[in-house]
């Protein structure tokens, strides 16, 4: 008999140019530019993570053992508000903007019309695999694209949750999910887009900027990076170590693209923070963390080998300061803190994506600033705990990032008035709220002008009064005008 793998369709390159032509030919047919679909499209996800979040967070559980609190607010609620927030705002976001006009044109106007990309890609990663995935779909819908949505196979529980989910409640001739690995990634791929967002490693990230060039596709990338945490003295320090924990181990145990990756401190404060970080580890995970609920575990044994593999580096497996254990059977390890790390370490040169957190400290705080930006790469977030307005304003001012956050950690995603996206090698483009709706939007210039005022100055013959003339006007200035009129 065969098997179910053999049972079910290939998904090649044939399949991909199919299913793209049969996109193209609904986005054609005007079908997702309408008001009306877009909003039928946003309250049918609303209606969909209302009727079903038990199996959503079954299937979260099933892919990352998450807590039940990670996955309700983490993934369902913040998805839940970019729906709400998409469909109170949407009439505005799709009206055009007035633009201002010059003398050159008058009598005119203009505006900015924000007309749908067309047939976009959105391939998600594993770590939110609900969240990252249908985010940028509520910015696609809003803006009026037809949308392929490709989850990652490194959670399959939720990536098959998502292709029956979304068949059932969004419009399935404009809206598809194709499962899959690397080649039903690859078959999507050599397809021509109109815009592809990928949410992943910076490897990956390269691959699909080569593949989108091939079209010219326009690509947003949303990456990752070592995100570094300062923490300055004279601070609340056990609301700091408590911030700190939430955004590293309570954000999937570490394995989040803005989890904060290393601390900096001075030499004098490190004790107490670690004092501080141990003491608030331990009232949140219990002394046993492997046996905690509120702990995520490691997504799969390939990933608990990379991060053990880092643990177990000669320059760094005699600085663990706190944690440290690790259970093989089921993928758990430990909240660990290390002190003192090399910089050349594999731990200090690799995004750790998992429960281990560095410490490297300085002499003097204002040295973090060194440290971070000699590493050669820009991080998708950056932190700093300090009540120091001069140290905040120099932060903000030297270290570049996707993002900054003073005095907590990862809360800025929540902020849909803010841009979320990194810079350099953390990534390019943003999303979210309005941001979201602009990436999938082309923003179409409009000028109107009247058959009135037509002057002759732009037409041949060209004398050296018109020149002089037309310079005036295009300078935009009535006394330069006037000069040129009396020559």
């Amino acid at each position: 008999m065969e098997s179910e793998e053999m049972k079910k369709p290939v998904f090649d390159q044939e399949a991909g140019s199919l299913l793209v032509k049969e996109l193209r030919a609904n986005f054609a047919a005007g079908k997702t530019r309408s008001y009306d679909w877009r909003v039928a499209q946003l309250k049918g996800m609303i209606k969909m993570m209302e009727d079903h979040e038990p199996e959503i967070l079954t299937a979260l559980r099933d892919d990352l053992s998450k807590p039940e609190l990670e996955s309700s607010i983490y993934e369902i609620a913040l998805l839940k508000n970019s729906c709400v927030l998409a469909l109170k705002e949407l009439k505005q976001w799709m009206m055009p903007e007035k633009a201002k006009t010059s003398l050159t044109t008058f009598p005119s106007s203009a505006e900015t019309v924000s007309e749908p990309l067309g047939v976009v890609l959105i391939i998600s990663a594993w770590n939110f695999p609900f969240l990252l995935s249908l985010d940028p779909v509520v910015g696609a819908i809003a803006a009026g694209n037809a949308i392929v949505l490709k989850p990652s196979e490194i959670a399959p529980a939720t990536s098959s949750l998502l292709v029956r989910l979304v068949g059932q409640y969004l419009d399935s001739s404009c809206i598809r999910v194709v499962e899959g690995a690397v080649p039903e990634t690859s078959a999507l791929l050599d397809q021509k887009w109109d815009k592809i967002l990928y949410t992943g490693n910076g490897r990956i990230g390269r691959i699909v900027m080569a593949a989108a060039a091939k079209h010219l596709t326009p690509v947003v990338l949303e990456l990752g990076g070592k995100c570094p945490v300062i923490v300055d003295s004279g601070i609340n320090l056990r609301v700091t170590a408590r911030r700190i924990i939430m955004g590293k181990w309570g954000c999937n145990n570490g394995q989040a693209c803005i989890s904060p990756d290393y601390i900096i401190t001075t030499k004098d404060y490190t004790p107490k923070l670690v004092d501080a970080l141990k003491h608030e580890l331990e009232q949140f995970y219990g002394k046993n963390p492997l046996e905690s609920k509120d702990l995520s575990r490691i997504v799969n044994s390939n990933h608990f080998a990379r991060l053990s593999k880092l643990l177990d580096d000669d320059k760094v497996s005699g600085k663990i300061v706190h944690g440290g254990a690790r259970d093989k059977t089921n993928l758990k390890i430990a909240p660990t803190i290390l002190l003192d790390v090399p910089r050349d370490s594999l731990i200090m040169n690799e995004e750790i994506f998992g429960p281990l957190l560095p410490i490297i400290t300085v002499d003097k705080v204002e040295d973090s600033f060194n440290v971070i930006n000699s590493s050669g790469t820009k991080p998708l977030a950056a932190y700093l705990f300090s009540n120091n307005k001069k140290l905040k304003e120099q932060f903000v001012v030297t270290v570049s990032a996707g993002g900054l956050v003073v005095n907590d950690t990862a809360v800025h995603l929540a902020v849909h008035s803010l841009p979320f996206g990194g810079v350099g090698e953390s990534g390019m483009g943003a999303y979210h709220g309005k941001f979201s709706f602009d990436t999938f939007s082309h923003k179409k210039a409009v000028l109107y002008r009247s058959f009135a005022g037509d002057a002759p100055l732009r037409y041949p013959p060209y004398t050296s009064k018109k020149i002089r003339l037309m310079k005036a006007f295009l300078g935009g200035s009535i006394v330069g005008i006037i000069r040129a009129l009396l020559g």
